[in-house]
Formats: C-alpha cells, sequence, structure tokens
C-alpha cells in the first residue's frame, strides 16, 4: 500500500553535493523501516543507508561520514543528503520500504 518516488538525482562535480527525496504515499508510512540502496551498472545493489521508524539510522561503511538520511513523517518523506561526493558514489539510487515493489530510482553522476 506504500508507493515511492525517488527524485533529487543529477549531474555534481567531486566533492558536491547532492540531497535525493523519496516521497511516499500510504497510510502506514510511518510504521516502517525505510532504506537506500544503490546500484551501479554491472554491479550488485548495495544497501547505502536505513532509517526506522523510531529515527535510528545505520550506514555503509563506504558513506559513514558523508552520507545522512532523515524522515519526515508528516511529509510522508524520506531524504538522503550526500556529501563529497565522489566519483565511485556513481549509481542509480533506490528508497525502499518492506513489501514495496522496486522503483525506478534516480541517476547520480559524479563526474568533472
Amino acid at each position: 500500500q506504500v508507493q515511492l518516488v525517488e527524485s533529487g538525482g543529477g549531474l555534481v562535480q567531486p566533492g558536491g553535493s547532492l540531497r535525493l527525496s523519496c516521497a511516499a504515499s500510504g497510510s502506514i508510512f510511518s510504521i516502517y523501516p525505510i532504506s537506500w540502496y544503490r546500484q551501479a551498472p554491472g554491479k550488485q545493489r548495495e544497501l547505502v543507508a536505513i532509517i526506522t521508524n523510531g529515527g535510528s539510522t545505520n550506514y555503509a561503511d563506504s558513506v559513514k561520514g558523508r552520507f545522512t538520511i532523515s524522515r519526515d513523517n508528516a511529509k510522508n518523506t524520506v531524504y538522503l543528503q550526500m556529501n563529497s561526493l565522489a566519483p565511485e558514489d556513481t549509481a542509480v539510487y533506490y528508497c525502499k520500504v518492506p513489501f514495496a515493489a522496486w522503483g525506478q530510482g534516480t541517476q547520480v553522476t559524479v563526474s568533472s
């Protein structure tokens, strides 16, 4: 019953910042943990960050100190603030809630 739509991707230079948004619809959004994943061509989809319904967060080692996940239940929106971006961060980024299908994602390209 939850639908997620990612946005905010684009082209950014190394060292730059970008904020991704995940807009959700549904009546039970606030009870679920929500995650950000990313997938580069030819690579496995990997978990980037997760936030619980209580606001606890966890991050992949590769993004700790650079990325911040947050949620605004009143707006049914999850964010991923990405700082100090590097070419290795280039990927399609997806948000995910349990039992929901994968969406289209949003492309992030880090290049000079």
